[in-house]
Order: C-alpha cells, then structure tokens, then sequence
C-alpha cells in the first residue's frame, strides 16, 4: 500500500524550530512528487510545499515562504520538511501526500484532491 508515514512532530516555542520527515520502507519515493500538506481545527486541509522527484523544483505556499523548506535524501528514501520562525498560526496536524512525479499545476498544487495518498499524520503545537 502506498502509504509514507510522517514523524518529527511536536512542542515548539514560537520563533523555534522543527523538523518533519515522510518515509517509507515499502516503495521507492524516486517517481513521485512530495507535498506537505496541513490542518488546523476547523479549518481545510491546506498546502504547504510540493517537491518534484523529476527535477527537484520545490514550492511553497505563500503562509510558508521563507521560513519553510522541502528536501529530499536520497539514501534513506526520505523527504523532510525544514520548519524555521514557527508561529502560533503554524499549529496543526501535518501530512505528506504523494502525487505521480511531478507537483500538479500551480492552480491545483494545493488541491488535496490532487492526491491519492496519504500518510497518517503529525501535530505540530507552537505555543509558550
């Protein structure tokens, strides 16, 4: 079954740091485009970041841009999502998504629907 499996998540202060990893053992991550995706308490699920396994190209999500970054290892078939400037607003439960390749268009980048596998799940708290 398709399914990465997330971790890394937790109690960070704001301005503090973290770092989220997708892996899998079952199945290679080379041929297929990694998003992160997140979702607050009442609210849509939204995107955070995309990693195209073709070239490489990553994206961020205007909330995001600057504070976040999407890398691959290669070596332990993971993608890990580098979270820097944490604020309160970051809280929510984070999820990787798989996507064939390429991240989808710019207009559908950030569509859920967009994705046909998902990982569990991870909460993310920033708070003092």
């Amino acid at each position: 079954q398709l399914q990465p499996v997330e971790s890394g998540g937790g109690l960070v202060q704001p301005g503090g740091s973290l770092r989220l990893s997708c892996a899998t053992s079952k199945f290679t991550l080379d041929y297929y485009a990694i998003a992160w995706f997140r979702q607050a308490p009442g609210k849509e699920r939204e995107g955070v970041s995309c990693r195209s396994s073709s070239d490489g190209s990553t994206y961020y999500a205007d909330s995001v841009k600057g504070r976040f970054t999407i890398s691959r290892d290669y070596a332990t078939n993971t993608v890990y999502l580098q979270m820097d400037v944490l604020k309160p607003e970051d809280t929510a439960i984070y999820y990787c998504a798989l996507h064939p390749v390429v991240c989808p268009n710019y207009g559908d980048m950030w569509s859920a629907r967009r994705y046909d596998h998902w990982g569990q799940g991870t909460q993310v708290t920033v708070s003092s």
